[in-house]
Formats: C-alpha cells, structure tokens, sequence
C-alpha cells in the first residue's frame, strides 16, 4: 500500500500543461476509482489500464485504487494517460521504485495486451513538456521521429508496456530518436511561368505576397483563377523553425502529420470544397474541438473556390480568424484556441450560368443579386485586392513574349517583405498586413492629396474606416516593391484601384 505520482500532458488546443497522476493503493474494497474531470474516452481507462498491466505479466493490486488528475479543474480528454496511469499504479503497489518515475512524462495509449498505441498531438505534448521543464519523454515507437522535431528534450520510443516498466526498472534500454540531419528543402512547386496572360492578377499575386493580403479573382471557368492562386505559395518566404514548429503542432493535432515528416519549409495550402461544414472550417467537434481547415492553413494560404457555393454563414464565420489570427472555439469541456494566421484566397464565376463569353450570360438582375449576396458587405470588406479575370483568347504567348517565372518574382517578394519587417521590426510585426491602422497612419502620413481622395470616398460612402486601413496596408506593400521610402500618391491610388477593380462584386 503507498502513494506514487506520474506525470503526462493535457492538451487544450495546442497548448498543454503538465498533468500530475497521483496513484493511492490503500485499504477497501477492490476497484478503481479516477477523478479529475476525466472525459468519457479517458474514463474507460481502468479497464484498458487493468487489463494491459494483467497482459504484460504484472500482478494487479486486490485493493482500492484511487487515481486523481491535477490540476483538478483542467478537463482531461483522450487515451494518451494509459501509460502514466498504469505506471503510476504499479508504483504505489511497490512494483516500481516510486522515483523511477520522477521527471519522465508518458504518453501512449495502452491496448489489452499492452501494446502502446499512437495518440493524437504528440508533437505539441512534447513540446509543452519543454516548456514545463521536465526533461525526459516517453512516446509511442511511431511517433518517435515526430516527437524528435522538437529539440531539448530526451526523447524515448516504446511499443509495449513491459519495454517501459523494464526501462524504468534499469532492467533494459529504449531507443531514442535517428540522429539524422534535418532536411528541410524546399519541394518542387507549381511555376508562375506556365500561366498565360492575365497581367493585371500576376501583378495581383505578388502585390498579396508581398504583403500578406487577402485576394478575390472573379472570372469565367477556365480563366486560370485556381491555377493563378495555386502558385501563390511558391512566392512566400519560407517558414522559420518557430513558424514550421506552429504548422507541424496543429497536423499533429488533426491526425495529419506522416510519421517521417520533416520539419515543413512550405507554407500550407489549404483548399475545402464548398460543402464543408462549419465544423470542418473553423474547428469544432464535441468535447473539446478540434482545429478545422482555418488552423490547417496557418502561416499559409486557404483557398475557397467558387466562393459563393459557400454557404453565407460559413463565409461569416472567417470573419473573426482573418481580424485576429486564431480561432476561439467554446465547448461544454471549455474554451480552446487554435492559430489561424493565414492568407485567403477566394475565386468565384461572374454569375450562376458561367458562361464562357459574358454576352452568352443568361441570370436575371435578381439572380445575380442573390449570387454574389452571399459574400456579405463586412466579409467583402476584409478583402484587399480584388481582380477581374478575361477569358484566355489564345494559348500561343509569341515569340518574343517571357512570361517571368516563379523565381523570379519571388526575389521581389522577398526583398519587400525584408523592407517591410526592417520598419516594423521594434513592434514585432512580420508584414504590412499585420500593422494595425493606427500604426499606419500614426509612422509616416500619407500624402496630402491622396488624403483627401481617400476622405471623398470615406463621406461618400465608397471606402470604410477598415477598407482605408486596408488600401494603406497595400499602399505600403506597393511603396516596398518599388524599394521607395513611403507612399506617394501614387502607391494610395493604386491600392484604391485594386480593392475596387471592375467592380468584381
């Protein structure tokens, strides 16, 4: 009879907290008691615990058993505290050495006959154990190579309980992650070059690569619009460890992470069909939910084709994510968020018929009022760019007409995300399209003239507060392509033009 602590993690989102597993095998009547506001998953762990310490040849203790999660008041969801729950109680039945167990959070979730099985989110487990402190982790055998992408931490792989219980008794060894060098090579992606024509939504792209802003092509089937916005990523920078460590948590989370998987270089791209539910797009899921194609697409791009086959609500639900860059999502299990950092890219049809020539349209005023109805004023708002496709008159570019390639832009995309990151460095902001309109207009004023054009469209009712945010932010983004110091009316005019080109909308 004793008491003995284990430890694993708890998961809220991507965040997680150390869980201390308190184990009492005292006097009363045989059973096993958890608490700690368990959910159902982990409720019916007695019995898979019970029978895998059976399984593996240990004695189960004839006694009452208690088992408390700490903190108390955090809800404990998911499989993977069988193991730190079955070592727990053996240390309190003097089975093992109590502090054997100190500073070693484990995680796995336990079959019948002690096999340890993969969990969900053991990438971001492990690393909110660093965070923690605790320097030792042990993890399923397959999750070993994605639990070493995170550094600091002496990192185990075990595929059944006995390899545990013989390590924590210094009766074997277990295997550590590959010593390999972490390759994070850029992988081979679409190139700008093969798109034909359509120079006013090139210029477009690489305008909102280089400044983070959010895109709407309108135009016929077949015009390039998904081509056009598939190469988008091709022009990003590439992520930072910190910003690959963020992408690789939430496919961790989401059960998308391959078990070789290196650390990713690419921004996400992320494209959902049109009959995506709201669950699927913003997260969701009963407990505690979970990261939907929004939290897919951090530090990347989401792309909605044929926009307004969306549902109005589901386009209103993007609202909130594009503003502040995570997803807040209340459960009965409580309040869990998810990062949603990402750039959006919408492509639509003119009208509901599509013809290939618009002369050919035959929608009725109402009918197209109710197609494009569907984009709502206050998500239309949140667009920065908008950009009017034709449909492509011929496949033969000339002999004398090079279309620039994806390398080739990029270098300009690059060298004004640099200028950009330079001035906004002291605030911590990464790009133009992150700085606040107070900060904008508060660090360099904009020229008079263009001023008082923006104020004529503010009275009259064409431009909002937030749209004139927005045309500054892009005004910016322009002024850094262009390697100038600031704005110029120019700049501001021209950013004008492209949140209201041809009227898409």
């Amino acid at each position: 009879m004793g008491l003995a602590r284990s430890w694993s993690i708890g998961l809220h989102g991507v965040e997680g907290d150390l869980v201390e597993i308190e184990a009492d095998v005292g006097i009363g009547l045989p059973g096993l008691s958890l608490v700690g506001l368990p959910d159902a998953a982990l409720a019916e762990a007695r019995d898979r615990v019970r029978a895998a310490v059976v399984n593996s040849g240990q004695i189960w203790p004839n006694r009452k058993i208690t088992l408390a999660l700490s903190p108390a008041t955090l809800p404990k969801q998911g499989s993977s505290y069988d193991l730190a729950l079955a070592c727990g109680v053996l240390a309190a039945d003097d089975r093992l050495a109590a502090d054997a167990l100190e500073g070693v959070v484990l995680l796995g979730e336990l079959a019948l006959d002690g096999r340890i099985r993969d969990v969900r989110g053991v990438l971001p487990c492990v690393m909110a154990a660093r965070r923690a402190g605790v320097k030792r982790v042990v993890v399923p055998a397959n999750a070993l190579d994605e639990a070493g992408l995170v550094d600091g931490v002496e990192l185990f792989g075990a595929s059944h309980l006995c390899e545990v219980l013989a390590w924590l008794r210094r009766e074997g060894d277990l295997p550590g992650p590959e010593t390999r060098p972490r390759s994070r090579s850029r992988p081979p992606i679409d190139d700008l070059a093969d798109v034909v024509g359509q120079e006013p939504a090139r210029r477009a792209i690489e305008v909102a690569a280089a400044g983070g802003h959010h895109l709407l092509f309108v135009g016929p089937p077949g015009s390039g619009k998904t081509m056009l916005a598939r190469r988008l990523t091709g022009l990003l920078p590439d992520l930072v460890v910190e910003e690959a460590m963020e992408v690789a948590a939430v496919r961790s989370l989401a059960g998308a992470l391959p078990p070789d998987e290196e650390l990713p270089i690419t921004p996400p791209f992320v494209a959902p069909h049109h009959g995506v539910s709201a669950a699927a797009l913003v997260g969701g899921g009963s407990g505690l939910a979970r990261p939907g194609a929004v939290s897919m697409a951090h530090r990347g791009v989401l792309f909605l084709d044929e926009v307004f086959e969306f549902g109005p609500h589901l386009l209103d639900c993007l609202r909130t994510p594009l503003e502040e860059g995570e997803v807040r999502l209340a459960r009965k299990d409580g309040v869990v968020r998810y990062p949603a950092r990402f750039q959006l890219v919408m492509a639509a049809n003119p009208c509901p018929c599509a013809p290939p020539r618009p002369a050919d349209c035959q929608c009725g005023p109402n009918q197209l009022r109710r197609y494009a109805g569907r984009l709502s004023g206050p998500m239309l708002d949140r667009v920065d760019l908008r950009v009017v496709f034709e449909a492509v008159g011929s496949l033969d570019r000339g002999p004398d007409e090079t279309p620039e390639d994806t390398a080739t832009v990029r270098g300009r995309v690059l060298a004004a995300r640099e200028r950009a990151r330079e001035r906004w460095r002291a605030s911590g902001w990464l790009s133009n399209a992150e700085v606040p309109g107070p900060a904008l207009r508060r660090h360099v004023p904009i020229p008079r003239d263009a001023a008082m054009d923006l104020d004529r469209k503010l009275r009259s009712g064409l431009l909002t507060a937030r749209g004139l945010d927005r045309c500054l932010r892009v005004a910016w983004t322009l002024c850094d392509l262009r390697g100038g110091e600031r704005p110029d009316a120019a700049d501001v005019h021209a950013a004008l033009e492209l949140k209201h080109e041809g009227s898409a909308v």
